[in-house]
C-alpha cells in the first residue's frame, strides 16, 4: 500500500480490530475547574520507574489544559460505566455535572467508580503526529477487583470475558454438579455456540460484521432512527457509530443525514435476507426444544431482563 492511495478510514477500521480498555483522563484547568476526557489510547510503558501513557487529539478543547498540566489521573472503567464514558467523550456541556468524585494528587478529579485508577505527574510530552503523547509517572494507583473493566473494539463496547476454548465444562455433567445446572453458565456456554455459528453465517452471505448486523437489524425493525437514540442500542459510542455508519454508507447500505440514519434500498434488502438467515439458524439453535417450550424459553429471558434492568 502506498501512502498516495492511504484510506485513513480503512485505516481506522484495521486499528479497530484491537481491543482495548476505555479510560477517563481527569486534571484541573488554571481556575481548578475539572477537567475529563474519555481515551482508550492507554498503555503502560515501564515499571522502575513506573510509567505509563496516553494520546488526546489536537483538535481536542482540553489539549491545552492536559499539555500544561503537571498532574492528571486515569480512571479505567468498569463494564457498568458506559454511560460514563460516553458522557466525556462527548463536547459542549458540564462533563462532571452530577457526577460523584474526589480529588487526588494534584487535585485530579477520581471517580466514585472504576475498574483501576492511577495517580500520575506529568513525566513527558512528546508530538506524535495528529496526536500530543503524555506519558506520566505513577505516584499512586488501586483498583478493584470485583469490577470487570469495559472494553472497546471494533467501534463497540464490549466486556472481557474467558475464551470458550479454555473452559473446561460438558454440559453433559452429572445434574448434581454446580456447574451443569447454573444459570449464567449455562448462558454463556448458549451464547458462546449460538453466536460463534451465526456471526461467520452473517459474514459470509451479507459481508457484515457483528457491529453492522446490528444496526441493520435495528433500523430493519424500528426505521430511521437519531444517532444519539440509536447508538446505546447498538453498543457503540456515538463517534464510533457515526464512522461505521459512513463504512455502510460507502456500501450503499444506509444514509447518514442531519445526524440520523436510515436503510437504502439495498440495506434493506441485505437487512430482510441476513435477518431471514438469522431467524433459520435460530430455528436449527431451537430444533431440540417444542413450539410451546421455545416460547416459555424466550419468556422466562424476557422476564429476567425486565427484572434487571
Amino acid at each position: 500500500m502506498s501512502m498516495q492511495n492511504f484510506d485513513v478510514r480503512d485505516f481506522r477500521r484495521a486499528l479497530s480490530q484491537f481491543p482495548t480498555g476505555v479510560t477517563v483522563i481527569t486534571t484541573n484547568d488554571e481556575q481548578g475547574r475539572p477537567v475529563g476526557v474519555t481515551a482508550s489510547s492507554f498503555n503502560s510503558v515501564s515499571v522502575e520507574p513506573p510509567l505509563i501513557l496516553w494520546s488526546i487529539d489536537k483538535g481536542a478543547h482540553s489539549l491545552g489544559v492536559f499539555e500544561n498540566s503537571e498532574h492528571f489521573a486515569v480512571n479505567v472503567l468498569s463494564r457498568n460505566q458506559v454511560d460514563v464514558s460516553n458522557r466525556f467523550a462527548s463536547r459542549g456541556e458540564d462533563k462532571f455535572k452530577d457526577v460523584i468524585y474526589s480529588k487526588g494528587v494534584g487535585g485530579s478529579p477520581l471517580l466514585n467508580d472504576y475498574s483501576a485508577q492511577f495517580e500520575c505527574k506529568t513525566w513527558a510530552v512528546y508530538d506524535g503526529g495528529d496526536h500530543l503523547i503524555l506519558v506520566g509517572e505513577v505516584l499512586d494507583y488501586r483498583y478493584n477487583d470485583s469490577n470487570l473493566p469495559l472494553v472497546f473494539a471494533r467501534g463497540s463496547y464490549s466486556v472481557s470475558s474467558q475464551h470458550p476454548s479454555t473452559v473446561k465444562y460438558d454440559v453433559k455433567d452429572e445434574s448434581g454438579e454446580f456447574i451443569s445446572d447454573y444459570l449464567l453458565y449455562m448462558l454463556r456456554e448458549s451464547y458462546n455456540r449460538f453466536s460463534s455459528d451465526l456471526y461467520p453465517k452473517l459474514q459470509a452471505e451479507g459481508g457484515v460484521n457483528p457491529e453492522e448486523w446490528r444496526i441493520l437489524a435495528m433500523l430493519c425493525d424500528h426505521g430511521p432512527m437519531p444517532i444519539d437514540d440509536l447508538a446505546p442500542l447498538v453498543m457503540q459510542p456515538a463517534v464510533a457509530l457515526i464512522q461505521t455508519a459512513e463504512w455502510m454508507q460507502d456500501r450503499g447500505l444506509v444514509e447518514l443525514a442531519d445526524g440520523s440514519l436510515s436503510l437504502l434500498p439495498e440495506g434493506t434488502s441485505l437487512a430482510n435476507k441476513l435477518l431471514c438467515l438469522a431467524k433459520q439458524h435460530e430455528a436449527e439453535v431451537l430444533i431440540a426444544l417444542s413450539e410451546e417450550q421455545s416460547s416459555q424459553l424466550k419468556n422466562g429471558l424476557r422476564a429476567i431482563m425486565e427484572s434487571r434492568p
